[in-house]
């Protein structure tokens, strides 16, 4: 059978049509497998979405140690380095945070606020602190340098001292909003901010990749590092003495029968009756830093969260090399705004994927346009010109 030259540009067009649709089946697959991608194994789970998954995660190698099996609700230990994720439990799982939560408060107020600044408290600036908190001492009418004020977040996890910073930076609720809008820049879209200070409030909470997130981003300025790793300080007293204040991290300070960890470089502890016990712990050996963090063991002994940090710190360091990641800290690599419903963008995002070039809503139009022209030089060299009404 001959082919004219009309019917075979109409077979071509519809060839075009299938080979730009078969085009666009397999673009998925080209893109995961193109140049410049990661050539690393590939896994059923992307590590990206891995962390938004309940449980346990952790991906060891051959003669990689066993994790720790821990009590609490949620856990999580990373290299701070990199951002690497070594393990985790129940990364994103929402939570009280406590006084952790004054490591995004550092993060969000200490750059606008220089140390040398003094301050006289006015009484309206320590009003509404909630019943049962920690205080430092603050004292109405007292100048205060900001630094002192910093030592009395940290070490004592002053309330009082927060209520006063957060003052000076626009406001109580001000300070909540734009400590909100930090942790998004950071890529921490688990926490909720409803007190500045991480006292029990209701809709406010944070997860234990958050706070990870919060604890290694305050290990990269000076200030915020130098203040969290201070064991002791003097705070001015009412009557223009001072006085001896002390860490409440006892992991820092091997206090209560706590033995103090080697290395350890802060971060910051919590507790409240809804939260139970919290805790960011980083520290440094052989030149590598971890951070980790504890939400509320379970385990009933009061000192449960700092041996908790310490296991999970312990077995960090032995695991360095025989583990694979199962997550990152870093916002760009972390699961996208949707969350665990996402993973398909996410295990493209965590393979390297580049997601350029026209969307598909136009590479399926274009085709189908094509077909359409193809089909339609068709139907005219088979049966004529359409008759018009």
């Amino acid at each position: 059978m001959t082919i004219g030259l009309a019917s075979r540009t109409a077979v071509s067009g519809c060839v075009l049509c299938a080979a730009g649709l078969l085009a666009l089946a397999l673009a998925p697959a080209a893109a995961a497998t193109g140049p410049g991608v990661d050539p690393a194994p590939r896994t059923t789970d992307a590590p990206a979405s891995l962390l938004y998954r309940p449980g346990t995660h952790v991906r060891p190698r051959a003669g990689a140690p066993e994790v720790p099996d821990l009590s609490a609700r949620a856990w999580l230990v990373a290299d701070a380095d990199t951002g690497a994720v070594l393990a985790a439990h129940d990364a994103h799982r929402k939570l009280p945070p406590a006084s952790t939560l004054k490591t995004l408060f550092a993060l969000t107020v200490m750059p606008a606020l220089p140390s040398g600044i003094r301050h006289r408290v006015d009484p309206e600036e320590l009003e509404d602190i909630g019943p049962g908190s920690s205080l430092v001492g603050v004292a109405e009418y007292r100048t205060y340098r900001v630094s002192d004020l910093w030592n009395g977040v940290f070490l004592n996890s002053g309330n009082d001292a927060v209520r006063v910073l957060a003052a000076l930076s626009g406001g109580w609720r001000t300070t909540a909003e734009r400590m909100e809008e930090k942790a998004r820049a950071l890529g921490a879209r688990d926490t909720h901010v409803k007190s500045p200070d991480g006292y029990d409030a209701p809709g406010q909470v944070s997860s234990a990749f958050d706070l990870a997130v919060f604890g290694r981003a305050g290990l990269r300025s000076p200030e915020f590092a130098e203040y969290c790793a201070r064991a002791e300080a003097s705070f001015p007293a009412r009557d223009g003495g001072s006085y001896p204040i002390v860490n409440t991290n006892r992991l820092l300070t091997g206090a209560d029968g706590v033995a103090p960890y080697r290395g350890l470089v802060g971060v910051k502890n919590g507790y409240t009756s809804h939260a139970g016990n919290t805790l960011v712990a980083a520290a440094r050996r052989d030149g590598r830093t971890l951070v980790a963090t504890v939400m509320n063991p379970r385990s009933g002994d009061g000192h449960a969260v700092y041996e908790e940090a310490r296991a999970l710190l312990d077995w960090g360091f032995d695991a360095a090399g025989r583990v694979n990641p199962v997550g990152s800290l870093d916002a760009l690599r972390s699961a996208p705004p949707g969350g665990p419903e996402a993973d398909a963008v996410a295990v493209s995002a965590s393979r390297g994927g580049d997601t350029e070039g026209p969307p598909v809503w136009w590479t399926i139009t274009g085709a189908g346009l094509l077909g359409g022209a193809g089909v339609a030089v068709y139907l005219r060299v088979r049966w004529g010109p359409v008759p018009k009404d």
